[in-house]
């Protein structure tokens, strides 16, 4: 099966290259005081076969460059980037009530710091003359994001700000595509619950993601029937788990869940082996699902389970990227590395905003705001369907597992494309 699984991947990454490197070569980036600035495509008078735009929609998005979301803000740019390329080079731009506009997006480095964004996000609307905002990476630079764009009745769609205190202030111009945090481990839990597991512990940072995370890990393993054993919360930016470790690994627990991001993932695997703590599973946010992690981590990534948003061996598909697989070809051609899930929710962002534009056939607020309420549709990064507080309550969150190296969906039943190893082999052993 992975066999297979790798030659699909190969035969779509050959039958995109051709197109993607033609249509990348046509981009250009310019900067302009601290903002990048990017549109793809060429000018109309520059080439007979480009289309001829109507006027031009700018985006507004401060990414992290730099700072402790320097990985996750990478993979959310280039995410971004992906959608603006296709949209300008082979779709045609926006349709706009029968015009077509070009797509630029402007970019601002956040380097990870909330008030840093939130100033950010007031120059990109009062400065900028952002048309719409795309989202910062986090749940915690998105609160403030958000808070900024609802003061200037600016609609903020985003898709790496998963925290369900995003969506309990009342905002009215805040729409997020992925699924919400509390629902990343119940796959997981479920699935391990139902290979025996009894016992479980709980660790997560005290900010809003995790704690969404971990509330959530709480939630499920009640449901399912696990005792749970301990829970414990950690400060941002945390460089040291060994307490926390230590203390779990003395209860001898079934399993461990881990709620941060990709940094924290690290600190937990380095922490577990270093003191002997060897539970029978292990679930991790963020990490897990990213493919540096297994080559950072090695032979110990192996058996280690994560929340995944989406994986190319989904099979999801839409008539804008095709299929899951299709969409991971084309990223890959485009950037030389395969999508995580974060690059591939960044880049349904916009085309959700893009199918509501189109449907409004306006770019007014009010006229934008009500097509996205009234959004219903399938993609190759899943079902999006926003409920009255601006949360995707359509698409169902997988669980990726580590073995051999490669990142497999093992869960739920209807995306697995292998078993679950349980229990794991201690560290030694893997």
């Amino acid at each position: 099966m992975r066999h297979e699984r790798r030659l699909r991947r190969w035969l779509s990454l050959f039958a995109v290259l051709a197109l993607v490197l033609a249509a990348c070569s046509s981009g250009g980036t310019d900067e302009a005081d601290s903002a990048t600035t990017t549109a793809a495509g060429q000018d109309s008078a520059t080439t007979t076969a480009a289309p001829q735009f109507a006027g031009t929609i700018i985006l507004g998005a401060a990414v992290s460059e730099t700072g402790k979301f320097a990985r996750e803000g990478k993979d959310t740019r280039q995410g971004y980037e992906t959608w603006l390329d296709w949209v300008n080079n082979e779709y045609g731009g926006i349709n706009v009530g029968g015009d077509r506009y070009k797509v630029e997006i402007v970019f601002y480095d956040d380097e990870g710091d909330a008030d840093t964004t939130a100033n950010l996000i007031e120059k990109l609307i009062t400065e900028d003359d952002a048309n719409f905002l795309l989202g910062p990476y986090s749940s915690g630079l998105t609160a403030g994001a958000s808070a900024v764009a609802e003061q200037y009745d600016m609609i903020m769609i985003e898709g790496n700000g998963a925290a369900e205190s995003l969506f309990e202030r009342g905002f009215q111009n805040l729409f997020a595509v992925l699924t919400p945090a509390s629902y990343y481990t119940q796959s997981a839990i479920k699935l391990l619950a139902d290979e025996g597991a009894k016992t479980v512990v709980i660790a997560y940072e005290d900010t809003a993601f995790p704690t969404a995370v971990g509330e959530g890990a709480v939630r499920w393993a009640e449901e399912y029937g696990l005792e749970i054993l301990a829970k414990e919360t950690y400060p941002k930016d945390v460089a040291d788990v060994t307490a926390i470790m230590t203390k779990f690994r003395d209860l001898d627990p079934d399993v461990f869940v881990g709620g941060g991001h990709f940094n924290d993932a690290l600190l937990f695997v380095s922490s577990a082996e270093e003191l002997g703590f060897s539970p029978a599973g292990m679930i991790i946010t963020v990490g897990p699902s990213n493919p540096k992690f297994a080559s950072e981590v090695g032979d110990r990534a192996n058996t280690i389970l994560g929340p995944t948003q989406w994986e190319a061996s989904m099979s999801w598909e839409d008539e804008w990227f095709g299929t899951a697989e299709e969409f991971a070809a084309r990223y890959e051609a485009m950037w030389g590395e395969p999508p995580t899930y974060q690059a591939a929710e960044s880049a349904a962002t916009p085309l959700a905003l893009m199918l509501a534009i189109e449907a409004a056939g306006s770019l007014e607020t009010d006229a934008v705001r009500q097509a996205l309420r009234d959004l219903d549709v399938v993609t190759f990064y899943g079902p999006i369907n926003f409920d009255e507080t601006g949360k995707n309550t359509a698409k169902p969150m997988g669980t990726i597992q580590i073995q051999d190296g490669e990142i497999l969906v093992v869960a739920p039943e209807g995306a697995a494309e292998t078993t679950v190893i349980y229990p794991a082999p201690a560290w030694g052993d893997r």
